[in-house]
């Protein structure tokens, strides 16, 4: 899909917004109602301003930008037509609406939305037609088209974080492998130019990997109790001093993962016992499958516990390269790897993330990386080559790890 033409990207564009209301209408099941009115919490978004700002943004780079053309070349802030919608930006811009504002009086409701995502959609299709087949010409259109993806993932982490019993078929989990032995190799990082590509995936770094042993598949819930039951929460010296401080800040003495509401003792072979919420269901976790809602603290002083260390990005993209014959796994988590998020050489930044809520710039040096992808990743954007970011002590996306051997 990063190099998708003119006819594969019309079907795609329609996927994406056919899944987009597919959501919305499973939020509406959850909620019993229109109105998708959800409890104020940081971080989170009201639904249908989010489904608006979707629709709006592809307005304001496709419909709306005059010079969409350059592609990637395009100024960040390019001369732009007026919107179909008079208000659109007061309402969806993220620069003049403020999260705190963002379910005020006043603004579209569900129907309002719902017709503004058609008439968005049928705008971009009808300007794709015409565009030119090269990766300038289509490169908002495939921008579009994954930032909606994006998008959808959030709604369904908005959803889990906020308990809300939306009906999502979760995967089976999958038979438990042994760790994978792994030949040294020279390896690249990043993508070249070509095709579509997100900022903190741009450039080239070219690494020679020494040989490692690397899990062929997440930590699982079984593995992440025996680390509970090993007093791991209450051993200093498996923390970081800022992973210490972040356990210090949570409320009631945290002893587990995210929405985890018993962890327990490991017995008669079982692997222990999790209850874990499940987009408002209290449900007990598959030993097998990978622990989820674990922040980057919490892994990497699980590793130290295991005497393992956790996976560098490169070690993990050889493996999901190179061993997936051999029971390599992955999809069913976003991974923390062990290192910081930094620019590759020949990084450059793209006007649509500068500032905004997708610029790896201000994360670099700061944010882990995270590589795969999660259930509730789309298909089109599940890439061993993407990077995903984020800080240390974010645990509520569908985040997971793997280790590798000292």
């Amino acid at each position: 899909m990063r190099r998708a033409g003119r006819e594969l990207l019309s079907l795609a564009l329609i996927d994406a917004r056919n899944h987009t209301l597919h959501l919305l209408s499973l939020y509406e099941q959850a909620l019993g109602g229109e109105t998708l009115a959800v409890p104020r919490v940081a971080g989170i978004d009201p639904p249908v301003w989010l489904a608006g700002h979707i629709g709006w943004f592809a307005e304001w780079w496709i419909g709306r930008n005059t010079q969409r053309a350059f592609g990637e070349e395009c100024p960040v802030r390019p001369t732009r037509l007026a919107a179909i919608e008079p208000d659109a930006d007061d309402w969806w811009n993220p620069a003049q609406r403020a999260p705190a504002d963002r379910d005020a009086p006043g603004l579209p409701d569900l129907a309002q939305t719902k017709a503004y995502l058609l008439d968005t959609l049928e705008s971009t299709l009808e300007l794709l037609e015409h565009a030119a087949e090269t990766d300038a010409g289509l490169y908002f259109y495939r921008l579009a088209l994954f930032h909606e993806d994006l998008r959808g993932e959030q709604l369904l982490v908005m959803a889990q974080t906020l308990g809300l019993p939306l009906k999502v078929e979760l995967p089976p989990a999958a038979v438990t492998r042994p760790p994978l032995s792994l030949p040294a190799t020279p390896w690249e990082l990043g993508l070249a130019e070509g095709g579509f590509a997100f900022a903190q995936d741009r450039g080239i770094e070219r690494v020679d990997v020494p040989e490692f042993e690397i899990d062929a598949q997440p930590v699982t819930w079984s593995q992440y109790v025996e680390f509970v039951d090993d007093g791991g929460y209450d051993r200093p010296e498996l923390w970081r001093t800022e992973g210490l401080a972040w356990l210090a800040r949570q409320t009631e003495g945290r002893r587990g993962p995210r929405h985890v509401e018993q962890i327990g003792a490991a017995r008669h072979g079982t692997g222990g016992s999790v209850l874990q919420q499940q987009f408002g269901r209290t449900v007990r976790a598959a030993g097998n499958r990978s622990a989820v809602h674990v922040a980057w603290w919490e892994a990497d002083a699980w590793a130290r516990w295991a005497g393992r260390r956790l996976a560098t990005e490169v070690e993990w993209e050889i493996a999901a390269h190179t061993a997936a014959r051999r029971g390599f796994r992955w999809a069913d988590v976003h991974e923390w790897t062990a290192g910081t998020l930094h620019p590759w050489p020949g990084f450059r930044a793209d006007p649509w993330s500068q500032g905004g809520e997708f610029d790896p710039q201000p994360a670099f040096g700061q944010a882990r990386v995270l590589r795969g992808a999660s259930f509730a990743t789309r298909a089109r954007l599940r890439s061993p080559k993407r990077r995903g970011f984020a800080l240390p002590e974010r645990d509520d996306g569908f985040f997971g790890f793997r280790t590798c051997a000292l």
